[in-house]
């Protein structure tokens, strides 16, 4: 079914309370856009509203054409607030102009490969680790197993950290963050931060952790001489200076984009991962094709990095993973202007939610939308697409800074990792999706690790 063009829903906080607890947070905007058009005005009482957004014109219109009338504002403030402050995610107008020229070299194709050595011993060390674990004959909770070894990569590749106390601490707590964060977005009247309720000083123990590490990481540093600073993405943000104003970051901001870095850039990669691992399992035929590949190109030893050009159906799955199952299935633009879009009327403060998770699953731009086909990602089929019926690491000026570095290190684990192992859903297992920030499910993912 196509959904119409534009329309509005306004429906009573009942239905919308029994809707979203049947359908859940992401089945409740799919059943939006199914029923009320790419462009949906949804009113939620009073002058509340927001805009769903799935049209790729209409992305293409906030995020590049009109990108001056759209910002990331008061959506943000509680995430800016409460974990990420005012780093390179979160930021706005010139501090974000001036974050993003500092480090978006640092995120290049050819930047993000000065990383690859990280992720070949990482890796390694986790099939290690596999390999030598004892078969236990119960399945893990792959979504838990992915987020170890990209948090690992993260904390190498930005701190230069390899402790696996470290590695724990940081993972419990990045993981406390966020679902604190989503779990206030949920509740109508979320009580204060400063009530000691077991929530609350959780999340407080643990945001306090973190800042104290890595604020200490920067004061470590600048009691050190510079020659003695290892080579790592800390110390670049430290070093570099911005190509305007001559400025280098103030340790405020560097704080804020070392929590950004490891928040952002381990999670959503486990999510994809685990996703990948997923979409194999239920797809025999394409597990095949990506097994014959690996072994056609790669030997025994990790793969050298011109072995990746090599890969290009692994990295046709790893596209349609993205596209599939999106890490970040929505993400909000803040109307900071009045506009006009498709005939209608934004008004300035307007909530603008877009929705690649529909988008990825649009009739107009996907052929079989729902089926799993690597080889919708040959080069002319890509080259002949709408650029934005595909925005998994958003669109425009604003596009995810770690999106080449996400890209690169998915690609080398999935070969790594699959020339090694098949993974298997445990008997009986039936993905039930679930959007608290980031696309997980709500049982977990588990699956059984068996060597090839």
């Amino acid at each position: 079914m196509t959904p119409p063009s534009t329309g509005e829903y306004a429906p009573s906080k009942l239905e919308l309370f029994q809707t979203a607890r049947r359908l859940g947070s992401l089945g409740l905007m799919m059943h939006i856009w199914r029923n009320h058009g790419d462009l949906a005005r949804v009113r939620l009482g009073g002058n509340r509203s927001f805009f769903l957004v799935v049209h790729p014109a209409h992305v293409r219109h906030i995020a590049v054409t009109h990108r001056q009338n759209y910002e990331k504002g008061p959506s943000y403030d509680g995430v800016r607030r409460l974990m990420l402050g005012d780093g390179v995610l979160t930021a706005v107008g010139e501090d974000w102009r001036q974050q993003r020229r500092i480090m978006a070299p640092f995120f290049t194709p050819r930047g993000v490969e000065k990383y690859y050595p990280v992720f070949i011993a990482d890796t390694a060390r986790y099939i290690e680790r596999l390999r030598s674990a004892p078969r236990s004959g119960q399945p893990v909770d792959m979504f838990d197993e992915m987020m170890l070894i990209t948090a690992t990569v993260i904390l190498h590749s930005v701190f230069s950290t390899d402790s696996d106390e470290t590695l724990l601490r940081f993972k419990d707590a990045a993981e406390t963050l966020i679902a604190y964060v989503s779990n206030r977005d949920r509740k109508l009247i979320p009580l204060p931060e400063w009530v000691p309720t077991p929530e609350n000083l959780r999340y407080q123990r643990m945001r306090r952790a973190v800042n104290e590490y890595i604020g200490g990481l920067i004061a470590k540093r600048r009691s050190l001489p510079e020659g003695q600073w290892p080579d790592d993405l800390l110390t670049k943000m430290m070093t570099t200076r911005d190509e305007e104003s001559g400025a280098t970051m103030a340790d405020r901001i560097l704080l804020d984009n070392g929590i950004t870095l490891f928040f952002a850039g381990h999670e959503t990669t486990a999510r994809t991962l685990s996703f990948l691992w997923y979409a194999l399992a239920r797809n025999p035929e394409v597990e095949a094709r990506l097994h014959a590949e690996l072994d056609a190109v790669l030997g025994e030893a990790p793969p050298a990095l011109e072995d990746l050009k090599k890969l290009p159906y692994t990295l046709q799955v790893v596209k349609e993973v993205l596209r599939l199952y999106p890490a970040a299935p929505m993400y909000v633009r803040d109307a900071v202007a009045e506009d006009t879009l498709d005939g209608v009327r934004i008004p300035a403060g307007s909530r603008m939610l877009l929705f690649p998770y529909a988008t990825h699953r649009h009739e107009g731009f996907w052929e079989e939308p729902e089926r799993f086909h690597p080889d919708r990602w040959l080069p002319e089929r890509e080259a002949a697409r709408d650029a934005h019926a595909y925005h998994p690491f958003a669109a425009g000026q604003r596009i995810c800074l770690g999106n080449n570095f996400s890209l690169f290190e998915t690609h080398l684990m999935t070969a790594m990792l699959a020339r090694r192992f098949k993974m298997r859903l445990a008997p009986g297992y039936q993905l039930r999706l679930d959007a608290s920030g980031t696309l997980g499910a709500r049982d977990g993912m588990p699956m059984f690790i068996e060597p090839r």
